[in-house]
């Protein structure tokens, strides 16, 4: 067989690989995928938090800084422990918790109309979106003066600049999601004779569903992030407060007890969102 030959019959463009090819490449790499699969999502993520562990760990030990400064993980979890069981932890923890959640509604729901407002008709987003892309530019800690001023310091700023801060990414991907609908889909339902509602809820708003959830998810993460920022600045109760409570008396135990949770509570919540997900969008592993 000549060079030129075999070259044609290797050629992807003349020949396609045979079965018995592609179940050998298919065998090489299913173990390791396999492996890959069953061992990332739990314990490939593990050493690099074990190595700061261990880290924080040594540097107390050794003293590398000063124990007021860089408390032993022996002390925080101690002082976790006194905070559970006095009930301190979760007085406060529960506060955030109905904060973020009322604050992250309201966003949730202007964000949604804003975002399907915009999506849906271009007139509406010409007047609008110039402004809101404007507002969406300015910080969560930016509004926080003039609010004060006008609200005062009690639960209606929180809720106001939480929910600021979840309504921005909600309706921008709301209406990115929309706007970006493929032309194919509504030419499809033009044939087929559907009317405007079922335009909207069998079409557009399944097609767009991944990003305006994605949009929630950042939203919620924004939200999340801003509770702690509003709570470090403005409030009495919370787990920002104490934060700001244990650094004005140096109690750094305090501090990174509350920030452990802040993180650890703030992740779960993240994934219950993202479980949420997988079911609202399971349909998309059938090949929609």
């Amino acid at each position: 067989m000549s060079t030129q030959q075999a070259a044609l019959e290797l050629s992807p463009s003349t020949q396609s690989a045979s079965p018995k090819s592609s179940h050998v490449v298919a065998a090489a790499v299913t173990p390791q995928l396999r492996f890959y699969d069953r061992w990332s999502p739990r314990w490939l993520a593990l050493p690099f938090p074990l190595f700061l562990l261990l880290l924080w760990y040594v540097a107390a030990r050794f003293e590398w800084v000063a124990p007021q400064v860089l408390p032993s993980p022996q002390a925080v979890s101690q002082t976790f422990i006194d905070l559970v069981a006095s009930g301190e932890m979760f007085d406060n923890l529960k506060i955030s918790l109905l904060r973020v959640l009322l604050g992250f509604g309201v966003g949730l729901v202007g964000g949604l109309l804003l975002g399907v407002a915009m999506g849906l008709s271009p007139v509406f987003k010409d007047y609008v979106y110039p402004l809101f892309k404007a507002f969406s530019q300015v910080p969560v800690l930016g509004w926080l003066p003039l609010l004060m001023l006008l609200v005062g310091i009690d639960e209606a700023l929180k809720i106001i600049l939480i929910s600021k801060a979840a309504l921005v990414p909600i309706a921008l991907n709301t209406y990115k999601g929309i706007e970006n609908v493929p032309a194919r889909y509504v030419e499809v339902a033009r044939v087929l004779k559907f009317s405007r509602w079922q335009l909207l809820w069998r079409v557009i708003f399944p097609a767009a569903l991944p990003p305006i959830w994605n949009g929630v998810r950042y939203g919620f993460t924004h939200a999340w992030l801003a509770l702690v920022v509003v709570e470090l600045l403005a409030s009495s109760e919370g787990l920002g407060y104490m934060i700001v409570f244990g650094r004005q008396l140096f109690q750094l135990d305090v501090v990174m007890a509350a920030v452990v949770v802040v993180g650890v509570v703030g992740y779960t919540l993240d994934q219950v969102l993202a479980r949420i997900e997988v079911v609202l969008l399971g349909w998309r592993r059938s090949g929609f």
